[in-house]
């Protein structure tokens, strides 16, 4: 069930005055379970069994942990734990892609084993909730949180519908203490609630999705377009990837707080950003976030030395692009990241403070954002990229450049989307609320604007099939 459909609206129509009307704590978790598995298996009921098995598995493990005290066996139990999730993980979403990379090696002395490959449906979703799973028996093994008794809860915790399929990856510390209590969303909350679906959808719609037909085009056919064309389609693709995905989690935090629930923030205008690592603080946080608590500091971190914490780096990077999708591009699209962190490390002489808020745009914060900015545009197009040979192709069109008599109205389509995605994050940025719309004084002038983005979008989706979140394939 996507966000940008007529489906999810009924759908939300439907079970919020049930949800409302609903007396006590638990009947309000367990029908939010109930509606949770029903969203999820609208995709397939056949997703619902993993997502079932996550939960029971890691609700008994994070008991057990708990519960003994001998060292070895705590480690057992996570080791179960790990093997548990990421064998799921491993095997519906990167084993035809290590048969894949198995099968060119052997082509090339002369075996055919094509047998191994196998017909694998990849459950939407299933990188988020096993890593906001996995956090949850880490935590409880390190004591850092106590396991919950309640079961209902816990499955609430892994299957909330808001942030299931695309995030932000929750963690338990934040999430279940508010789905242990009876969860009755605030008239501020509501009203939040509901400004963050309507500037999600449009973000989504009305930017993300119609980027993405150009995108679509564009990378369809390389042949087809001059050098120039090919850039804008890269610049297109930048935009739509995030306008499609901060949609996403405006909507998922939106929808949230209709039901009284808090979600972190998943972006803070990353594209502002002056240097990469400032990028990993505003770009996908729940995910950067998480690599940085559960793999990078495991591996550890920055504690024996810059050699080791280069390597660390990387080792986390190149994970991280594997996490997003099984291809060699996205390992390059997270290699080169790794990179570029790593570069920026090396030549930062002090520890690199937490970014502060821009008071004043001078030439040298302009450049420094808009380097950021094109360093970021390259590795998109290895993300973009559905093969290495499209990679290829790309590279030498650039290469080998081609003037286009279309180029004014290329770069002006490309203006246009930078312009409107640009606006929005500067209200953001400047009022410090995705909510902005918000401060507006006058009700009348905010539940005009509101309705006009909503009436759009609708009016958008009426005429146009709806496009995938991106990051629903992950």
């Amino acid at each position: 069930m996507l966000f940008n459909s007529f489906i999810f609206f009924i759908f939300l129509g439907a079970i919020l005055p049930i949800f409302y009307f609903l007396p006590n704590k638990q009947s309000k978790n367990i029908f939010l379970v109930i509606s949770s598995y029903f969203f999820y298996g609208y995709w397939d009921w056949r997703f619902c069994g993993l997502l079932a098995i996550s939960t029971v598995i890691d609700f008994y493990i994070g008991r057990k942990i708990y519960e003994t005290k001998n060292t070895k066996k705590r480690k057992l139990f996570l080791i179960i734990s790990l093997v548990s999730n990421l064998g799921i993980l491993a095997f519906f979403k990167y084993f035809n892609f290590f048969v894949d990379s198995f099968v060119t090696i052997s082509e090339n002395i002369g075996w055919n084993v094509d047998f191994l490959h196998l017909n694998i449906l990849l459950p939407v979703g299933i990188s988020f909730y096993t890593f906001q799973t996995l956090s949850y028996t880490i935590d409880v093994f390190k004591k850092k949180l106590e396991p919950t008794k309640n079961f209902i809860d816990f499955a609430l915790f892994v299957s909330f519908f808001p942030q299931l399929v695309a995030g932000p990856i929750e963690r338990a510390k934040a999430l279940l203490p508010q789905l242990s209590k009876k969860l009755t969303p605030s008239i501020e909350q509501i009203k939040a609630g509901i400004t963050l679906i309507v500037l999600g959808l449009f973000r989504k719609v009305m930017i993300g999705d119609t980027a993405g037909r150009y995108v679509d085009s564009i990378f369809g056919d390389l042949n087809t377009y001059m050098s120039i064309e090919l850039i804008v389609g890269l610049v297109l693709f930048s935009i739509q990837i995030y306008a499609d995905f901060s949609g996403y989690s405006h909507m998922a935090r939106g929808t949230a707080k209709l039901l009284g629930v808090e979600l972190m923030k998943n972006f803070e205008q990353p594209y502002f950003s002056r240097n990469i690592t400032e990028f990993w603080r505003r770009w996908h946080i729940s995910l950067s976030s998480w690599l940085k608590d559960y793999l990078y500091i495991s591996l550890g971190g920055n504690r024996n030395g810059k050699f080791l914490m280069y390597r660390n780096l990387m080792i986390t990077m190149l994970l991280g692009g594997l996490w997003h999708g099984a291809s060699w591009n996205f390992v390059i699209w997270g290699g080169l990241h790794g990179v570029y962190l790593t570069i920026h490390k090396f030549f930062s002489k002090n520890k690199i403070p937490h970014s502060n808020r821009i008071k004043k745009l001078t030439v040298v914060i302009f450049i420094n954002i808009l380097t950021t900015y094109i360093l970021v545009l390259f590795t998109w197009l290895f993300f973009r990229s559905t093969s290495w040979e499209t990679t290829e192709l790309f590279f030498s069109k650039i290469i080998n450049w081609e003037s286009s008599e279309h180029s004014s109205l290329f770069i002006s389509i490309a203006c246009t989307y930078l312009l409107a995605i640009i606006t929005l994050d500067i209200f953001e940025y400047v009022t410090g609320k995705h909510s902005f719309i918000l401060l507006i004084k006058s009700s009348g002038i905010r539940y005009g604007i509101l309705s006009a983005l909503f009436l759009v979008s609708l009016i958008y989706m009426l005429q146009a099939e709806s496009l995938p979140f991106i990051y629903f394939q992950f």
